[in-house]
């Protein structure tokens, strides 16, 4: 934005933040216009004197005309010709020749697509709002060795914030003194929290798990990662607003052109010939330059477009996101929440010697329930209403130990427990992903429980249903390279970029933006960034958050992700039906461009022959209304090489690692 340096980001959400749709100025002017060229039909039809038509098709005329003649004046001055001018133009020239209603129409169809075009910018500015809200209203820090509450804004680099267990940090940092699991979804989309201790970095927005923290702020609120994740998305969004349109390219060189050929017939046929005849030619040849059925070709067909993708629940933000969906070569994808169901389970258990699956699970669950650590929820689900160990003690970094009917329990990390006799399934199971913890009784070792965060059923069909539209795939990811491979093998994704944060997100994407468009599918805040950052950005909507969906080009209102697929088979069938409304419309101004200057084709001839064009691409447009499906995948029975990227590694999968509690 021009004046983006003169405000803080907190300001410029604000002044930014959309109201209800029918409170957007650029709505009320087309629903206004609207109202005033049906009134001018009507009041023709019903036989009623012609000043009331004229008035009111002038009325819709001009109000119409508030949300683009401005700003086409403004593009001619500099140096810039597009659709607007060329509607402008035919608008004017129609006026002059009497044809007031052709007038009033065109500047009402064209005022919709751009109310409609900005609402969605306003409601996308809305959402960063959600983005700033991470942050806590107040902040405890430690200086000169006494504890005080300030603002977030006040804190300054080199001060030691105090973070309790259950907490969200208000900046980036470096642990000083502590160790606890941290919740890092929101900056890295990672399934599973992470422990973290002295030394280590900590991101805004992260939230402490079960142990107090003092971290060391390392950078200001205006300036730490949820900062720049703003900036980036209100970047990428003012990139795309800024970029032509495909009616736009078509229309840049067609301007001109009409305006050479009206202003040389008018000055050479008035030196050669009859002023009057030729002036008047020059101005029949404006009219026939008119875009009507060019500039009603593209809109008919978004609206029958995204029509039926709401109807499927799928929502497509405006003509601009159903274009670039068209035209994708690529998809990312992000995994927790998006391939996965971001609810992470026990998925296997490894049984030592005459030990049980359901008493080894019995028995983690009588520590798990005395501990805040995240993955305890998944081992206490198989066993609800079991006892409660005594004198439940957390061991930082490693696991837990309590006493149970004289029994000495230990759970925790391979390391932390000797995995004796079962390395080789430890190793089996975090390679494939899991999250691997030991029990232990009486330094006797019962087994090993799994955790993972489990691939959506519906993921493997929505990704080989992209491959069969010729769609490359990729996964992007903050989650450890070992689970993002493993899942990307099952789920059949062609190459996974691991171990992200949101802004190294939006360089892999822009690496796979170099082979052509890309479409990002995310669910996350921690995915804002790549999602205005690609060329389309789909959010899961009815999982996502408001950051996501907002920054997003389409959300996929609901959970099933083979939506997609069909999505975008839907928006390539609309494409092409919009390429075709184009040369259509564009060949039929073609033709009659020079046959007006010739003097063959009349006004009359001129308006019937557009109104045809217009009944034309309206009726191939609304077939766009029709949702495209897929038919089921044939499967196969070999698993997809998958390469793997950990910043710029690629390579096979390393080996095995630890992945501690």
């Amino acid at each position: 934005m021009s004046d983006a340096c003169c405000t803080s980001v907190e300001e410029e959400v604000i002044e930014e933040a959309p109201v209800r749709l029918l409170a957007v100025r650029e709505i009320q002017l087309a629903i206004a216009s609207g109202t005033a060229l049906a009134g001018g039909i009507t009041a023709g039809l019903a036989g009623a004197p012609a000043p009331i038509a004229t008035v009111l098709f002038a009325v819709a005329l001009v109000v119409g005309g508030l949300t683009f003649i401005p700003d086409a004046v403004r593009g001619i001055f500099r140096g810039r010709l597009g659709v607007g001018t060329l509607m402008a133009i035919a608008a004017i020239g129609a006026t002059i020749l009497g044809e007031l209603g052709e007038a009033a129409t065109l500047a009402f169809l064209f005022s919709i697509s751009e109310a409609l075009e900005s609402y969605a910018l306003t409601k996308t500015r809305r959402g960063l709002r959600s983005l700033l809200d991470l942050v806590p209203a107040r902040v405890t820090v430690l200086r000169n060795g006494i504890e005080a509450g300030i603002d977030p804004g006040e804190l300054e680099v080199g001060d030691r914030l105090v973070v309790r267990p259950g907490e969200r940090l208000a900046t980036d940092g470096l642990i000083r003194s502590g160790r606890s699991a941290l919740d890092f979804s929101a900056i890295t989309g990672e399934s599973i929290p992470v422990e973290r201790g002295p030394g280590e970095e900590v991101f805004a927005a992260a939230i402490n798990g079960g142990a107090a923290l003092q971290v060391e702020v390392t950078a200001r609120t205006v300036d730490d990662s949820l900062a720049r994740t703003v900036r980036i998305v209100e970047e990428a969004q003012d990139r795309k607003g800024s970029s032509q349109r495909l009616a736009e390219r078509i229309a840049r060189p067609l301007v001109p052109g009409v305006l050479i050929v009206a202003f040389a017939l008018a000055v050479v046929g008035s030196v050669l010939g009859d002023p009057t005849t030729w002036i008047e030619r020059s101005l029949v040849v404006l009219v026939a330059a008119a875009p009507c059925a060019f500039a009603i070709s593209v809109p008919v067909t978004v609206v029958a477009a995204i029509g039926a993708a709401t109807r499927s629940g799928v929502l497509i933000k405006g003509g601009a996101a159903l274009e670039a969906l068209s035209g994708v070569g690529a998809v990312a994808l992000d995994k927790t929440g998006t391939l996965t169901l971001n609810r992470p389970r026990v998925v296997e258990v490894v049984t030592v010697g005459d030990a049980t699956s359901d008493e080894i699970l019995s028995l983690a669950a009588t520590l798990e329930r005395r501990s805040e650590h995240p993955l305890a929820e998944a081992i206490v689900a198989f066993s609800p209403d079991g006892p409660t160990a005594d004198g439940v003690e957390a061991v930082p970094g490693s696991g837990l130990t309590g006493f149970l009917d004289g029994q000495c329990l230990r759970l925790g990390r391979p390391g932390y427990i000797e995995a004796d006799g079962i390395s080789g399934e430890v190793a089996r199971l975090q390679e494939a992903g899991s999250t691997v913890v030991l029990l232990e009784s009486d330094e006797r070792l019962l087994g090993a429980v799994a955790v993972r965060d489990e691939l959506r059923p519906e993921a493997r069909a929505a990704v080989v249903g992209l491959e069969r539209l010729g769609l490359r795939t990729a996964m992007l990811t903050g989650d450890n390279r070992q689970t993002a491979e493993a899942l990307a093998v099952q789920a059949g994704v062609d190459s996974v970029h691991a171990d992200l944060l949101p802004i190294d997100k939006v360089t892999a994407l822009e690496e796979l933006q170099k082979q052509g468009a890309v479409a990002m599918v995310g669910d996350g805040i921690n995915d804002a960034p790549a999602l205005a950052t690609a060329d389309v950005g789909i959010a899961m909507g009815a999982m996502g958050t408001d950051v996501a969906i907002e920054a997003a080009d389409v959300a996929l209102m609901g959970d099933d992700l083979r939506h997609l697929p069909d999505t975008l088979a839907h928006a390539r069938r609309a494409g092409h039906i919009m390429r075709q409304n184009l040369l259509l419309s564009g060949g039929i101004l073609v033709a009659l461009v020079p046959l007006a200057a010739a003097g063959l084709l009349g006004l009359a001839a001129v308006v019937a022959i557009h109104e045809l064009a217009e009944v034309l691409v309206i009726a191939n447009g609304v077939r766009a209304g029709r949702k495209v499906n897929l038919p089921p995948p044939h499967w196969s029975s070999r698993p997809p090489a998958v390469s793997v990227s950990c910043g710029s590694w690629r390579g096979s999968p390393a080996s095995a690692r630890s992945a501690g509690r």
